[in-house]
């Protein structure tokens, strides 16, 4: 259960991103999707954001210490593929970062205030950074912060994948849709849901024509998807309650954007 102390946190962490646009109700019949929705719970966990905090197994193979950035992280569908243990061993991290070789490196925790600057120390010291690998990522405790990263994560020119097994929840599938080239196995998760503001309205709350929607839009449409899927995949998103999280397939994800 969210603590009184982390919710009001997070709400006040996630007005920051409730600029978005509602999608007329013919946007919201412009694809079918089959999702599985699941209740939201998190758990505490104070610590630091150090670029060398990161617990490297539980980041793979556990949900409960995903990442030291993270005060609170929501429980993914499954867990994780035992197979994500063999994808290699970082040779330098950077918060929620691991370089795994030349091209490569693997993300697994939350965006915090400090992950575009850890991302941008990343790639001063390996520039050769073509390929995100995101294994476990919960979200976002800083919105403003993701939507910078994600933009950062698009002039880089990365590919986003989401391995088998692997899950983006929240804000990381933002992050994931930043990618010049997406990819994603059978089995990777998409959890998505509304935002919420400081004094607990969710997007529904607003009406229509309010500029409190408008930036996600604009995001999506930045990233490839025309008007009507922008706002059909806003409306996707917004259907499932701030505290719940409407998990979607690489197929439904890929009735939105391209795929490679």
């Amino acid at each position: 259960m969210v603590s009184p102390t982390a919710f009001v946190r997070m709400l006040v962490i996630t007005a920051f991103a409730a600029v978005l646009a509602f999608a007329p109700a013919q946007a919201q019949q412009f694809v079918t999707v089959t999702t599985t929705t699941v209740t939201w719970t998190y758990d505490d966990a104070d610590s630091g954001d150090g670029a060398d905090d990161i617990d490297e197994d539980a980041a793979l193979l556990g949900d409960e210490a995903l990442a030291a950035d993270g005060d609170f992280a929501p429980v993914r569908r499954y867990a994780p593929s035992a197979t994500l243990a063999t994808l290699g061993q970082a040779k330098a991290r950077f918060g929620p970062f691991s370089v795994i070789d030349s091209t490569t490196v693997r993300m697994a925790g939350d965006v915090t205030s400090s992950t575009p600057r850890q991302f941008a120390a990343m790639l001063a010291a390996h520039p050769g950074l073509k390929r995100l690998e995101m294994i476990d990522c919960p979200g976002s405790l800083d919105e403003e912060a993701n939507l910078i990263l994600a933009r950062a994560i698009r002039r880089a020119g990365m590919e986003t994948v989401v391995p088998s097994g692997g899950s983006v929840r929240s804000g990381a599938v933002e992050l994931w849709l930043a990618g010049v080239a997406r990819r994603a196995a059978s089995d990777a998760e998409f959890g998505v849901h509304s935002w919420a503001d400081e004094n607990g309205l969710e997007a529904r709350d607003y009406p229509a024509n309010d500029p409190v929607h408008a930036e996600y839009l604009s995001y999506y449409r930045e990233m490839g998807m025309d008007d009507a899927k922008a706002r059909a995949f806003y409306a996707l998103t917004n259907s499932t309650p701030f505290d719940e999280v409407n998990y979607l397939t690489r197929d439904d994800m890929a009735r939105f954007v391209a795929l490679n």
